[in-house]
């Protein structure tokens, strides 16, 4: 599976922002979406994932309530709805894919090239 991510760019504090994973493979339905990001100076770190039907999300308590990872099967693709953005959010982020239900990065098999979220206050 390759992963590209898109839609990163630079918002104000409070602003939405919606990142896309497009993926290639006629497996995509069968892994577990995860996204991650990572600050600068920071480690990488999990946001959330969904599982290979869309049934089941979980997210990090920091962005709970505040993102949303959705996908479609059909078109090979998942997303990141961010909303209430906070110059904390600032990060590349990437999308992932996963065999199992995961947050541990090494559990991840394929990456796409990550794309820069910047949050100005």
């Amino acid at each position: 599976v390759q992963l590209q991510a898109s839609g990163g760019g630079l918002v104000q504090a409070g602003a939405s922002l919606r990142l896309s994973c497009a993926a290639s493979g006629r497996t995509f339905s069968s892994y577990t979406m995860g996204w991650f990001r990572q600050a600068p100076g920071k480690e990488r770190e999990s946001v959330g994932a969904i599982s290979w039907g869309g049934s089941r999300t979980d997210y990090a308590d920091s962005v709970r309530g505040r993102f949303t990872i959705s996908r479609d099967n059909a078109k090979n693709t998942a997303s990141l709805q961010m909303n209430s953005l906070t110059p904390e959010d600032t990060a590349v982020y990437y999308c992932a894919a996963s065999r199992r239900w995961s947050y541990r990065e090494d559990d991840y098999n394929y990456w796409g090239q990550g794309t820069q979220v910047t949050v100005s206050s």
